[in-house]
């Protein structure tokens, strides 16, 4: 079979990107694993499938990561969703809205980059039990459309120098976040509202260029610590900065959450699977 795909990339996390509108195509998880394989496929965080929508959006998202499990959102995969999909259309629109398992999501093109509305954040618990060794700060989590561990950590050389991959993983698989696991984040702030971050991807197994659910996690987190207003600037590893903009409920919780950054084309190109 050979497979018509679409390479992404938002913020240096990056994508096979589908266009599957008529299901003619069933992949699984072996083969996306191995399309998704740097040395032997064609290499990336993730793959983005373009379904038809079943709930009254434009599209249905499906993100499958790179180990081939399917995942409930991926927020820069959200942003290259939104950019691919609204050239799928008749004209392009300035807006898109899609079916994901995390909600409905919408999509506004923001001249070179996109904003995403998330799915409303749950699940904070700031100050959690968790405890890493070789990592003395406390853990923090919340779930933005997936699960996120969330650390300060001190700058400078100490936070280039941090083994996110050994750090990452223990997080990732400690029993306080079983059985479904967590992405872990570590986070330094450069000063108030302005972070740089380093992610761990559950599913990757790795630490990853950027993490769009990731950076909203870390910028509510820094709220939640802080107080720090919004919109949230947050570095990431791949050297883009990305802007979470969200407002504060009286009972404490966050709405209207937005996800600002690229979304960019890298090429196109064929496959026999």
């Amino acid at each position: 079979m050979i497979l018509h795909f679409y390479k992404m990339n938002g913020a240096g996390n990056d994508f096979i990107v589908i266009d599957n509108r008529d299901l003619s195509i069933s992949l699984d998880p072996a083969t996306i694993e191995a399309l998704c394989d740097r040395n032997r496929g064609i290499g990336a965080d993730g793959l983005l499938a373009v379904e038809p929508a079943e709930k009254g959006a434009d599209f249905k998202f499906r993100y499958y990561n790179a180990d081939g499990g399917e995942a409930e959102m991926c927020g820069n995969g959200a942003r290259c969703f939104g950019r691919f999909t609204a050239h799928l259309l008749k004209e392009v629109p300035d807006r898109v809205t899609f079916e994901t398992q995390a909600g409905i999501l919408t999509a506004i093109m923001v001249g070179e980059n996109v904003r995403i509305a998330m799915s409303k954040p749950k699940d904070l618990n700031l100050n959690t039990e968790a405890s890493i060794s070789n990592l003395s700060s406390p853990l923090h989590s919340i779930n933005t459309g997936v699960p996120h561990a969330v650390t300060f950590v001190p700058g400078g050389q100490a936070f280039e120098e941090l083994d996110v991959f050994s750090l990452g993983r223990a997080i990732r698989q400690h029993p306080a976040f079983s059985p479904a696991g967590t992405n872990a984040n570590f986070a330094t702030i450069l000063k108030p509202g302005h972070l740089e971050i380093r992610t761990y991807e559950r599913g990757v197994e790795d630490e990853t260029l950027a993490c769009g659910t990731g950076v909203v996690a870390c910028a509510l987190i820094h709220h939640a610590l802080t107080g720090a207003p919004s919109p949230i600037q947050v570095d990431v590893a791949g050297g883009d900065s990305l802007e979470i903009g969200f407002e504060k409920s009286p009972d404490g919780s966050f709405h209207l959450v937005t996800l600002t950054g690229p979304a960019d084309f890298v090429f196109e190109g064929e496959i026999d699977i």
